[in-house]
């Protein structure tokens, strides 16, 4: 019987292709794609979907990482207005994630974002009922946005049809919670919908149970 090896295994050659193909694609896409801005080191798997027509209206920061599948979405394709779609610094998104926008997403510099999340600033209009809804277009919808530093965790649904919905600093979405109410800095979330179960407390330098005293708790239906 052979002796074990105690070397290192080296890496999967084919593994080495796919790393090479995407590094050309995100060069192509970096150049000849006309975002509203793009900055240094962006990276995208070769399976995003992200249409060249409407790049236009997405903003990309620098070292900004898309795996598998992610899907860059602005509703709107008119090359006119503010970006739709605003990605700092230092963000990554996870495969299967989808980015949906009509007015504004934004995530702020260092968010993770974990895979099959789910982020849409607006909803189908439903409210007729002699059409099918898929004829009835998408609603006014509102705004999203997610501080620095956040973690999305994975499945995560983070919907707002109208309003406003600021995900705060450094903040934790636990996996498959479902956020359509504003969440504070420094806050742990979970659940469906979700709910602020543990903060970071300045006074007492530590994590503890529960939301902030005072802590805002507004819906997307009650700022409109």
């Amino acid at each position: 019987m052979s002796a074990i090896s105690s070397r290192s295994p080296i890496e999967d050659p084919l593994n080495l292709f796919g790393k090479g193909v995407t590094k050309l694609y995100s060069a192509w896409v970096s150049t000849s794609f006309p975002f509203a801005s793009i900055g240094r080191k962006f990276s995208l798997h070769l399976t995003c979907i992200l249409q060249r027509k409407r790049a236009c209206r997405i903003s990309i920061g620098n070292s900004v990482l898309l795996k598998e599948y992610v899907w860059l979405n602005p509703a709107d394709s008119s090359c006119t207005g503010e970006p739709l779609i605003i990605i700092d610094d230092n963000c990554a998104i996870g495969s299967n994630s989808i980015i949906s926008a009509k007015n504004r997403i934004h995530l702020e510099r260092d968010v993770l974002i974990a895979q099959s999340v789910l982020i849409q600033d607006h909803n189908h209009e439903y409210e007729d009922p002699t059409l099918p809804i898929a004829a009835q277009g998408i609603n006014v919808g509102g705004r999203i946005r997610i501080g620095k530093g956040s973690w999305i965790g994975h499945g995560v649904a983070i919907i707002c049809p109208r309003g406003e919905l600021t995900i705060g600093t450094h903040c934790v979405v636990g996996a498959n919670s479902v956020v359509m109410k504003s969440i504070p800095s420094y806050s742990v979330a979970f659940g469906i919908p979700a709910r602020v179960i543990r903060h970071f407390d300045p006074v007492r330098g530590a994590w503890v149970v529960g939301a902030p005293q005072g802590a805002p708790s507004v819906s997307p239906e009650e700022t409109a």
